[in-house]
């Protein structure tokens, strides 16, 4: 895992801890919106900034944009846990997608280190070693 990654990894461990608590606890008003709204700015905060970065620039419509739009509508109908929980599996999603990426780029990395450093080949009675690249299809 990557600093990137356990950074991430601890944002979101965090911001569920939160959620838990916020959920677990009997606020109503201001006080709940200010429970889930301190998780939703930990877990979504740079998804937001990414979302009016790409706005700036012209690139409105992207998954930064729509996850935005969808937590701030859920926010603004007073429907806090669902805002954050959007964003917290998000987030999840994106994480292990990073994973993925990451054993994938090493998987190939490995495979590339597999192929040989020399080829044998055939010429009249005797075997020459050869770079692989200086093998001509077909030789012996």
């Amino acid at each position: 895992m990557t600093k990137k990654q356990r950074k991430t990894l601890y944002r979101i461990l965090f911001s569920a801890v939160l959620y838990a608590a916020a959920l677990a606890a009997p606020l109503e008003g201001l006080p709940r919106l200010a429970a889930f709204l301190v998780g939703y700015v930990i877990i979504g905060g740079d998804i937001l900034l990414k979302a009016a970065r790409n706005i700036m620039r012209g690139q409105i419509f992207d998954e930064n944009f729509l996850m935005s739009t969808a937590t701030l509508g859920a926010l603004c109908l007073g429907e806090y846990p669902e805002a954050v929980a959007v964003m917290l599996f998000y987030q999840i999603g994106e994480l292990f997608q990073s994973c993925a990426v990451g054993k994938s780029r090493q998987s190939i990395a490995a495979l590339m280190d597999i192929r040989p450093d020399y080829a044998n080949v055939e010429r009249g009675e005797q075997l020459e070693q050869v770079a692989p690249e200086d093998v001509a299809a077909g030789a012996n």
